[in-house]
C-alpha cells in the first residue's frame, strides 16, 4: 500500500479538447503536474497556451477530456465538493460590493459560508489586522485605492482558511506600489502556510514570489523548475565592449570558438552580446583569448538573464 502523503496537486496525462472534426482545438495536450504543499507555484504562458483551462479544471469549473487532476488527493471530477471546501479562488475580477465597507464585505461573506454573526465578526477582524486594512476596514470600498481592493479581494477569498488558493493574475492594471503590497501580501500567504497556485503573465511577478514555475505552451508544461532553474537553462549573457569597432569580426571568430553562441554586434557602442552555459566558462580566459588574439578589451562581463529572457527564448518556437 502506498503511504506517500497526497499532493497539493496532482496531474496525469490531463487534456483538454473543445469542439469536434476539424474545429477541434486542443487546449491541454497531456499535462503532468506534481505541487509540493506550502509552496508558491507560479504557472506562465501566453495567451491560448492553456493556462485558463488548466485553471478551470483544477477549480471544478470544467471536467477533462482525458486524464486525471487531483487536489489534495480528491478528483477534481467525482470529488468536486469536497476539493470546493478546500480552495480559495481569486480571479481577475473583483467580487467584493463598493457600497459595503471592508468589514462589512467580509461578514456578508462570513455569514454565507454558514459563519455564526460573532464567529464571522471575529474571523473579519483577524483578517484585517494581519493583512493590514484595520484602518480602513469602516470605509465603503469605492474610497479603496486599487491595491487595498485587490488586497481585500484577496483576504475575502481566507475567510474558509482555505489550504490552497488559486490567484489569477492578481496585480494586472495596478501600478508599481500597489503591486508591491499583493507581493508582500502572497508572501505572508505562503508564510502562514497557504500553498499558493499563481497564475501570471508578469515574469518579475514570479521570480520574485514563486518557489517553482511551469511554462505552458501549446498545451504541454515545456519547462518546469526554480526560477534559478529555468534561468540557468538558456545560459549567462556575456558582453564585451571593445576599444577598436575594428576588432570586431576578430573578437567574433575568438569567442565563437570558445562556445558562445547567439554573439550580436550593438551597433552603438561597439560591445558584443552572446550567451555561454552558465558556470561553462571564466572570465579569465575569455580576455586571455581575446588579448593574445590582438583584439582590445575596454570592458567584459558576465551576467545571470531574466526570467523574462529564459521565458522567451524557451517559447520562441511556439512564438
Amino acid at each position: 500500500m502506498n503511504h506517500e502523503a497526497p499532493a497539493v496537486i496532482r496531474t496525469r496525462g490531463l487534456v483538454k479538447k473543445y469542439g469536434k472534426g476539424e474545429g477541434e482545438v486542443v487546449a491541454l495536450d497531456g499535462v503532468d503536474l506534481t505541487i509540493e504543499a506550502g509552496t508558491v507555484f507560479g504557472l506562465l504562458g501566453a495567451n491560448g497556451s492553456g493556462k485558463t483551462t488548466l485553471n478551470r479544471i483544477l477549480t471544478t469549473l470544467a471536467a477533462p477530456t482525458a486524464g486525471q487532476a487531483e487536489v489534495f488527493g480528491a478528483d477534481v471530477v467525482t470529488e468536486a465538493a469536497r476539493v470546493r471546501a478546500m480552495i480559495g479562488v481569486i480571479g481577475q475580477r473583483t467580487s467584493l460590493d463598493d457600497r459595503l465597507s471592508g468589514r462589512e464585505n467580509l461578514n456578508v461573506l462570513g455569514r454565507l459560508y454558514g459563519l455564526s454573526g460573532a464567529d464571522a465578526r471575529e474571523s473579519a477582524d483577524e483578517l484585517l489586522e494581519q493583512y493590514g486594512l484595520l484602518d480602513a476596514a469602516d470605509r465603503p470600498v469605492d474610497t479603496y485605492s486599487g491595491g487595498m481592493r485587490r488586497r481585500l479581494d484577496i483576504v475575502s477569498s481566507l475567510i474558509r482558511r482555505p489550504a490552497l488558493l488559486f490567484l489569477d493574475e492578481p496585480t494586472t492594471g495596478l501600478d508599481p506600489r500597489s503591486r508591491s503590497e499583493i507581493w508582500a501580501t502572497v508572501r505572508q500567504l505562503a508564510e502562514s502556510g497557504t500553498s499558493v497556485f499563481l497564475t501570471t503573465q508578469y515574469l518579475d511577478e514570479a521570480d520574485q514570489l514563486a518557489d517553482r514555475v511551469a511554462v505552458l505552451a501549446a498545451g504541454q508544461i515545456i519547462a518546469d523548475g526554480t526560477p534559478r532553474d529555468l534561468k540557468a537553462r538558456i545560459g549567462q549573457r556575456l558582453t564585451v565592449q571593445l576599444t577598436r569597432e575594428s576588432d570586431r569580426r576578430n573578437a567574433i571568430d575568438v569567442l565563437a570558438a570558445l562556445g558562445v553562441s547567439d554573439l550580436v554586434e550593438r551597433q552603438q557602442d561597439a560591445a558584443l552580446t552572446g550567451r555561454v552555459e552558465t558556470g561553462s566558462i571564466a572570465l579569465p580566459p575569455l580576455l586571455n583569448a581575446l588579448t593574445e588574439s590582438g583584439v582590445e578589451v575596454l570592458d567584459i562581463g558576465l551576467s545571470d538573464p531574466t526570467l523574462d529572457e529564459a521565458y522567451l527564448a524557451l517559447t520562441k518556437e511556439y512564438a
